[in-house]
Formats: C-alpha cells, sequence, structure tokens
C-alpha cells in the first residue's frame, strides 16, 4: 500500500496551520500541491493583484522544493481566477516568464466567485524526479524530527498532519 506524506515549504505561511491542510501530498512519484495562493507568512493576501500573482508562483515553488522538484517537474497546472477577463493577461504574462514552456504543461484555467480573499489561486501534479526520491531533502527530515510538521500518513490512517 502506497503511503501518502505531507509536505510544506522551509517557510510555511499561516494558512496551512489555520485551515489545517498540507501545502503539498506526496504519494509515490508524484506530488500533488494544494492551491497556492498569495498569502504572507501571515496567512494574508498582498492586495496588489500582479504581487499576488508573484507570490503564489513563488509559494509554488518553495512547496515543490520541499519535494525537491521545480517547475519543470510540473506535468498538470490549474488555474483559478476570480475576474478571468481582467486577470488572464496579467497571469499569463507572469505564468510565461516564471514556467519553463519546453514541453508546455497541460493547463486548464477556471473562473471562480470566491478564493476566501484571494483573487488567484495555482494548483498543480508534479512527478518527483529519481534522484529526489532516493534522497530526501535534509530540511524537511530536520523540520520534522524537531516536530514542526506532521508525520507521514498511510492511506488507512486518518491521522492529520499539520504544522505544528
Amino acid at each position: 500500500m502506497s503511503q501518502r506524506e505531507a509536505l510544506y515549504p522551509a517557510r510555511p505561511h499561516a494558512l496551512f496551520r489555520e485551515h489545517g491542510y498540507a501545502a503539498a501530498i506526496r504519494s509515490g512519484d508524484l506530488l500533488f500541491v494544494s492551491g497556492m495562493v498569495g498569502a504572507r507568512e501571515d496567512g494574508s493576501p498582498e492586495p496588489d493583484f500582479t504581487k499576488q500573482v508573484e507570490l503564489a508562483f513563488a509559494n509554488l515553488e518553495a512547496t515543490l522544493a520541499a519535494a525537491g522538484c521545480g517547475f519543470g517537474d510540473i506535468v498538470d497546472l490549474t488555474t483559478f481566477h476570480t475576474d478571468p477577463e481582467n486577470q488572464f493577461e496579467t497571469v499569463w504574462a507572469i505564468k510565461s516568464r516564471v514556467l519553463d514552456q519546453s514541453p508546455p504543461h497541460n493547463v486548464t484555467a477556471l473562473g471562480v466567485n470566491w478564493l476566501a480573499g484571494f483573487d488567484f489561486e495555482i494548483k498543480v501534479i508534479a512527478r518527483i524526479p529519481a534522484w529526489s526520491r532516493r534522497h530526501r531533502s535534509r530540511k524537511q527530515a530536520e523540520l520534522r524530527r524537531d516536530g514542526h510538521f506532521g508525520r507521514p500518513v498511510t492511506s488507512t490512517s486518518r491521522a492529520r498532519t499539520r504544522p505544528g
């Protein structure tokens, strides 16, 4: 039976703790990243839209790094927009600047009417590189050892893992 492991960036924002969810789940060679928003360290939204999108991508990058991944490991990308008609051009300009386009990602963009005070969210699935699966991030191991984050969760466990 495959184990699931909750992962967090080195400096997680407060929303993970406040709402009890993982930044990402590692399952086998896949990483399922929760929707990343432009949250400051205290969990509040960045008010400037462009900066909010840039911060969401920075939060995504930090979460991918926790699993030994980078933007090039993304296989599926979903974006959520509260005002897609007016936001799409800004989001796509930042996405094109930040993400490697070769080969292109599988992409879905959705208009939504609520994102808990945020205007943009990005959710991805990434394939964890083989070297990363063999060599666990030293920082994650230290954080886990020091009790800052939850322990791995098996699919039959009901334990909640979250930053502590």
